[in-house]
């Protein structure tokens, strides 16, 4: 009789969930941005909104929650109601680095997240303010270990990709460069634009800036140049050999959430980067589309985990 009723249990479950997911979304859907507006974690949760409110016919209304690295954000992602209501628009940082740079978290980094897919992997280039006595990798070099802890970088905040290639750029060219962290992407390039800080690593929020002469490009730091700017070549080809570093972004439900939710907002977000006019802008903003099935994320999720858990040991970068 037991066996019976876990049996009749179970089954109801799955046709609750099921149904669940037929019915998804019944209701305005969140996409939690753990940054501020403006920066590509922004843009990017917007675009999927956008295509997936048109399709699935029910708002995605975009959310930002900035603070403590992304961390409140994230958070308040992972202690929503498993429904696919609240989505997190995770990154580098809140769903790979943070787990390594705090002591304390708000929430288990490969717990409490359901993956749904890799969304897209972001250019960082390395970028000065005319200022700086450098045109390229290897004057910035020379200059840097000429007057150690003269030249500063803005960051997004502390454990954002722009802090992690600054870090990375320190260990592995022996410099020594301050970081100055932001709340936001935006903050930092427009201080940067200003003259205020001497460097940054970023693409999206940089690009015009460059176009229009207020920032000079010095070298992109990930492991390929940039389509954007192609005559610009890779640190890793300008003087530091074997360096690397990008930025990515993927969404994710909590912990919990219906399968069946999970795969057809995977198919919501295969969908929205196969559209031409979105790849296309995105290229503009030096981000490559990714997309991937919900395992392959997770998988992907744990070898980024793995890999900058090791540059945060080496670097010995801690911010609690």
């Amino acid at each position: 009789m037991k066996k019976l009723i876990a049996a009749v249990l179970l089954g109801a479950c799955a046709l609750a969930a099921s149904a669940e997911a037929g019915d998804y979304p019944s209701a305005p859907v969140r996409i939690v941005v753990p940054f501020q507006a403006g920066g590509l974690t922004d843009i990017l949760a917007r675009a999927i909104a956008q295509h997936a409110g048109q399709h699935l016919g029910q708002q995605f209304v975009v959310e930002n929650k900035a603070g403590a690295s992304g961390n409140i954000g994230a958070d308040f992602v992972a202690k929503s109601r498993p429904d696919g209501y609240t989505l997190l628009m995770g990154s580098i940082g809140t769903n790979a680095v943070n787990a390594h740079l705090f002591s304390r978290m708000p929430y288990d980094t490969l717990k409490d997240f359901a993956p749904i897919g890799l969304v897209a992997s972001g250019t960082l280039m390395l970028v000065a303010h005319p200022s700086v006595p450098a045109a390229d990798m290897k004057s910035l070099l020379a200059y840097a270990h000429a007057h150690p802890g003269k030249l500063t970088y803005a960051s997004g905040g502390a454990g954002a990709s722009q802090h992690l290639a600054g870090e990375l750029l320190k260990t592995m060219a022996k410099v020594d460069i301050v970081h100055v962290p932001y709340k936001g992407v935006v903050q930092g390039v427009t201080d940067v634009v200003a003259g205020q800080v001497d460097l940054t690593f970023d693409l999206a929020t940089v690009e015009p800036h460059i176009r229009a002469g207020k920032l000079r490009p010095i070298a992109v730091a990930n492991g390929k140049r940039s389509a954007a700017f192609p005559e610009v070549p890779t640190i890793a080809e300008a003087g530091v050999p074997g360096y690397e570093a990008s930025a990515w972004y993927g969404l994710f439900a909590p912990a919990g959430t219906p399968p069946a939710v999970i795969a057809k907002l995977n198919a919501e977000v295969v969908r929205a980067l196969n559209d031409p006019a979105l790849r296309q802008r995105l290229a503009t903003l030096g981000a490559e589309p990714a997309g991937s099935s919900p395992g392959e994320l997770a998988r992907f999720v744990r070898a980024e985990y793995d890999k900058w858990g090791r540059v945060v040991r080496e670097a010995g970068i801690r911010l609690d």
